[in-house]
């Protein structure tokens, strides 16, 4: 299975039930980065947002043969510039140590804000994340530390939220962002956010590439399969993280919007 770039074709390699995984699917050269960038939001993002760029001194090795992977004149912002995902480097302080945030230029942030991850190792980075110490962190350290530079891998996550803003960083409590929300409004106040996540490892600095491409879809406009698939996470996860995700404030109205869908579908 290979990740698409849009909200449509990123669901099905979506995990949207059982305990924690990293679902990683090989990537070509080609399907590394998207082809078709919107660089004039990226440039938007940047410019309104002066600390969503932050670099470390270990991690200027890293960013320099990005750069020249990249072909950008430049330090981390122009590569983010340049590109439509976010870009994290991740650094070592000897092989086999931990990998920790070294740097990270961050446009459209998913509820997370960098200044407060930066230089910590990978799983102090996903400590808020229900499930990840017990069932994911000691894999995806071995993986980190045997990714070799000649693989690119990928994964996503999906997410369902009352916003389509690029930059989704919400001020409001979670009953209070959803209380609109209901099954027959579903389609359009509920929106699909993916992030579309890569990494692969610079053969010279050893330093690991993690970029993030968002993507996101009214409710409404996807396929009836996907939002049959959306709807599976709100009994097919973890208590812990469903709580983390705030379905239990959309979660009737997700999967009553699902039930009229396929009832509609039957009836054509």
């Amino acid at each position: 299975m290979s990740l698409g770039f849009s909200v449509e074709d990123l669901l099905p390699s979506a995990r949207v039930s059982g305990p924690l995984r990293m679902g990683l699917v090989k990537l070509a050269e080609s399907a590394w980065l998207d082809p078709q960038p919107d660089l004039a939001a990226r440039q938007a993002a940047f410019d309104a947002h002066p600390e969503s760029v932050i670099v470390r001194p270990e991690a200027e090795a890293g960013i320099a043969e990005l750069a020249g992977l990249l072909g950008v004149d430049g330090g981390l912002e122009a590569c983010a510039r340049s590109v439509w995902e976010d870009l994290c480097v991740m650094v070592q302080d000897a092989p086999g140590a931990p990998f920790r945030l070294g740097a990270a230029a961050v446009a459209f942030p998913t509820d997370w804000r960098i200044a407060e991850k930066m230089g910590q190792a990978v799983h102090q980075v996903h400590a808020p994340i229900h499930g990840y110490a017990e069932n994911l962190s000691a894999g995806v350290d071995k993986f980190l530390n045997g990714l070799q530079s000649f693989n690119i891998f990928g994964r996503t996550n999906a997410f369902v939220v009352a916003s389509d803003d690029l930059r989704y960083m919400p001020e409001l409590p979670p009953e209070h962002r959803f209380a609109h929300v209901t099954a027959d409004n579903a389609g359009e106040t509920l929106f699909v956010r993916c992030e579309r996540e890569a990494l692969r490892r610079l053969p010279k600095s050893r330093a690991i590439v993690f970029t993030i491409g968002i993507y996101r879809a009214p409710l409404g406009s996807l396929s009836d399969a996907a939002v049959a698939r959306i709807a599976q996470s709100v009994g097919g996860l973890q208590a812990g993280e469903l709580e983390r995700r705030a379905a239990p404030h959309y979660g009737m109205a997700l999967q009553g919007y699902a039930a009229i869908r396929a009832a509609n579908r039957q009836a054509a």
